[in-house]
C-alpha cells in the first residue's frame, strides 16, 4: 500500500492502532497491520505469558524447538521491520478521546498517545481498559496454579476480535487452546485482517474489497493476459461491481478499485526479487543465532566456500585495525 492509498486516520491521531501486548498475538498482529500500512505502535510490558515456557517444542519451523527468547527477539524484530514501533512500556489505561472517536493510550513512562483503534493483545490483565464497557461483561476470574488471574471473557470479542466498542479489538487468547504459541499467533493475523478491513472500510472501501489478503507470489503465475492492468480493471468490474455501495465510475469507485488492484498487483515479484528476499531472510535469522552454532551446525567445506575472497579480505583488514587488549 502506498502513502496515498493509506487509510486516514482520525483527526489528531497518533497512530491508526495501538496494540498492546508484545507476544506472538501481538506481533503477529502488528505485522498484519503494519504490512497493509497502518502505523502501528506495539506496547510491550516484557510480561508476556510465553515468557513462563522453558522451551518451545511445537513452534512450526524449528525441529528442535527455540529458546525463548530468541523467539521473543525473533517476534519484535518482525515486527519492527514490518513498520511497527515497538515501545518497551506497559499501558495503565485506554479511554476514550474527547472527540469522541478512537482512544488515548496512557502508558506507565511516556507520554500518552492517540489512536484510532486499539488491539488488546495481553493474556493475563485487562485493567487498562477498565471504563470502556461493562466489566463483567469483559473480564472473568479464574485460578490458576493456586493464582487468581483476570482475563478477558471468551464470549465478550466476536472471532474476529470485534467487541461492543467501536475500534476496539481483542486478540488475546479466548480458549484454553489458544494459550499454545502457534494458535495465538494464529489469533492475532485473523484479528489484524479485520482491522485492516475496517480502515479501508472508514477510507470508501467496502467489505468484499477491503477483505484482502497477505501473500507474495511469483511473477511467473501470471499469463501475458494478466500482466496487463486492464485486464485487472475488466476482473474487478466483473466481479466486485455488482456489490459495490456505489455507482460504478464514481470517484468513490475508481479511487477504491484502483487502490485494490495496485494492493494486488504488488504481491506478485519477479526472480530477483525472490532471491532478494529469500538472502535478506537468511541474514535477519542469522544475526538471531549464536555464532557457534553455526559453525557447528554448517559443514566446514561449504562454510569455507561460503567465504570468499573479498569477504575474507573484509575481515582480515578489519582485525588488523582493531586494538589489540590493553591498548
Amino acid at each position: 500500500m502506498t502513502d496515498a492509498d493509506r487509510p486516514e486516520r482520525a483527526p489528531g491521531a497518533d497512530r491508526d492502532v495501538a496494540v498492546v501486548g508484545g507476544g506472538p498475538a501481538g506481533c503477529s498482529a502488528g505485522v498484519f497491520l503494519a504490512r497493509a500500512g497502518l502505523d502501528v505502535a506495539i506496547f510491550d510490558r516484557g510480561r508476556s505469558s510465553l515468557k513462563r515456557c522453558a522451551h518451545l517444542e511445537n513452534y512450526p519451523g524449528f525441529p528442535a524447538g527455540i529458546d525463548i527468547e530468541t523467539l521473543y527477539d525473533l517476534l519484535h524484530d518482525h515486527a519492527e521491520t514490518a513498520g511497527c514501533d515497538v515501545v518497551a512500556d506497559l499501558v495503565e489505561s485506554v479511554d476514550r478521546a474527547d472527540r469522541g472517536e478512537g482512544f488515548v493510550v496512557t502508558p506507565q513512562e511516556g507520554d500518552p498517545i492517540d489512536a484510532r483503534r486499539v488491539v488488546a493483545a495481553t493474556r493475563y490483565g485487562g485493567e487498562y481498559l477498565r471504563g470502556l464497557d461493562d466489566e463483567a461483561a469483559m473480564f472473568e476470574t479464574h485460578e490458576h496454579a493456586g493464582e487468581r488471574h483476570e482475563s478477558f471473557d471468551g464470549a465478550y470479542a466476536d472471532r474476529d476480535g470485534t467487541t461492543p466498542v467501536d475500534g476496539l479489538y481483542v486478540a488475546s487468547p479466548s480458549e484454553a487452546a489458544d494459550t499454545q504459541t502457534v494458535m495465538a499467533a494464529g489469533r492475532g493475523a485473523r484479528v489484524a485482517r479485520r482491522v485492516v478491513a475496517d480502515a479501508r472500510i472508514d477510507d470508501g472501501w467496502w467489505e468484499d474489497v477491503a477483505d484482502g489478503v497477505d501473500w507474495v507470489r511469483r511473477e511467473a503465475e501470471l499469463d501475458d493476459e494478466w500482466t496487463d492492468r486492464e485486464t485487472w480493471v475488466e476482473w474487478f468490474d466483473d466481479y466486485r461491481a455488482e456489490d459495490a455501495p456505489v455507482d460504478p465510475g464514481s470517484d468513490r469507485y475508481e479511487r477504491v478499485r484502483a487502490a485494490a488492484i495496485d494492493d494486488a498487483r504488488s504481491s506478485y515479484v519477479g526472480p530477483a526479487e525472490i532471491e532478494s528476499r529469500a538472502a535478506a531472510g537468511h541474514e535477519a535469522l542469522a544475526r538471531h543465532l549464536d555464532a557457534d552454532a553455526i559453525v557447528d551446525a554448517v559443514d566446514e567445506t561449504a562454510l569455507l566456500a561460503a567465504m570468499d575472497d573479498e569477504v575474507v579480505r573484509e575481515y582480515v583488514d578489519a582485525d588488523a585495525d582493531r586494538p589489540e587488549v590493553g591498548e
